[in-house]
């Protein structure tokens, strides 16, 4: 499960046998978790992040999709 970055308290990373659906992030942080797809940075799935924190993740993913994306096409090349 590489980890690509943190930021914010917040782990961003991918679970190496998630190649076979589209590119997206996991986030971990305070014992919640989500899903961001990368095509359109929408919250995929939610584990007890409330509104306000999905939006600031949802943006630093937006911020850091270039840099998500290329992570994601090496890591499952």
């Amino acid at each position: 499960m590489p980890t690509v970055f943190r930021e914010a308290g917040l782990r961003f990373h991918f679970f190496s046998s998630d190649g076979h659906e589209p590119p997206h992030v996991h986030v971990d942080g305070g014992g919640r978790k989500a899903k961001v797809w990368l095509d359109d940075c929408r919250v995929a799935k939610n584990g007890g992040f409330n509104e306000l924190e999905l939006r600031r993740i949802v943006q630093v993913v937006a911020d850091h999709r270039t840099q998500l994306l290329e992570a994601w096409n090496d890591h499952f090349a």
